[in-house]
């Protein structure tokens, strides 16, 4: 019987038959820690990502979900791992050389990881979802961040805004080189750059708090804003909040778009969020099946690509305003 799984001696096509049928009919199931001693191989491939307090959210579920669709549907058990940047180096360094998975793919990159080079120096298969600044030899996708910033940015402009703010996620996340809050930064810059227009960044904490600290700072720096553009999921119901709080409707007054966001999340605002929807089951999917190639040694080279996030028009983008009320700068009775 363990030559005809494992396949490690030539068995004739009648034995192989029989022993098939007599496993049918006993109901045996291979046990899978013992046929991956024998092949070297678990079949489990690791989601390698870090976690906070807050969790996964209806749009970092959608990561795993396609990566763990893909896998099950190849025949591999998909193990998601918290494993972050550099504190985390240890651990990774653990989990690569112990043998527990296959190969990994590996979220929420830095444009300088260590994760990355960490993996390759345990020669484990690796796939990104995201990327680091020098791609050579490695097999990402990632978001179009300059597609999306830009998309996001006409639709506004088209719309006749020209007092758009961008709040991205923290100081600290930008500073650590957080793919991308570094990149839509510079997109933002560029995309703004191509209307004449001015760009003007707002940093923002991961957090509802976050967001009305942003937006109370967005309204200090350009009192006659008409639009915000968000790369911060967690905190663009502090903006919405805040928006409230100064009597600035949306969008009557302030249209909001959210970036990187997942229907669920846009659905729950009220108005309904305009999103850049977030490709994130499809890049879940596509860098597991990317990974699965290179296991199954049927990869010729390098995967790399890139999706925009689509672009989905509901309740809280409209016209300009012609002119903001002289009241709306600040909190009633300041």
């Amino acid at each position: 019987m363990s030559y005809v799984l494992t396949g490690t001696r030539p068995i004739s096509a009648a034995t192989r038959t029989r022993v098939l049928a007599a496993m049918t009919e006993l109901g045996y199931e291979p046990n899978a820690m013992a046929r991956g001693l024998a092949t070297r191989r678990s079949r489990i491939v690791g989601l390698l990502m870090p976690m906070d307090e807050r969790g996964l959210g209806a749009t970092e579920t959608a990561f795993v979900t396609g990566a763990a669709a893909a896998a099950s549907t190849a025949g591999y058990h998909l193990v998601l791992s918290p494993v972050g940047a550099a504190e985390d180096l240890g651990v990774l360094r653990r989990l690569a050389t112990q043998g527990m998975f296959d190969g990994v793919v590996l979220m929420e990159v830095q444009v300088e990881d260590g994760r990355v080079a960490a993996l390759q120096e345990a020669r484990l298969p690796v796939v990104l979802i995201g990327r680091t600044g020098d791609t050579a030899g490695l097999s990402y996708v990632d978001i179009d961040f300059e597609q999306t910033v830009h998309d996001a940015v006409d639709h506004l402009v088209g719309l006749g805004h020209r007092r758009i703010v961008y709040v991205n996620h923290s100081a600290d996340a930008i500073a650590a080189g957080y793919g991308p809050a570094v990149r839509t930064r510079e997109a933002f810059r560029a995309a703004m750059a191509g209307h004449g227009l001015e760009p003007v960044m707002i940093a923002a904490e991961d957090s509802a708090a976050g967001g009305r600290a942003a937006l109370s700072a967005a309204v200090a720096q350009v009192p006659d804003l008409t639009a915000v553009l968000a790369m911060n999921e967690s905190a663009i119901f502090g903006i919405l909040g805040e928006l409230a709080i100064r009597h600035r409707a949306v969008p009557g007054d302030v249209s909001v778009v959210s970036m990187v966001t997942s229907p669920q999340v846009a659905e729950l605002a009220h108005p309904a969020l305009t999103a850049m929807t977030s490709p994130g089951a499809a890049l879940g999917r596509i860098a597991m099946e990317a990974l699965l190639r290179q296991l199954e040694g049927a990869a010729r080279d390098h995967h790399q690509q890139l999706l925009p996030c689509a672009l989905e028009v509901r309740g809280s983008t409209g016209p300009a305003a012609r002119r903001v009320a002289p009241t709306g700068s600040g909190p009633p009775g300041t």
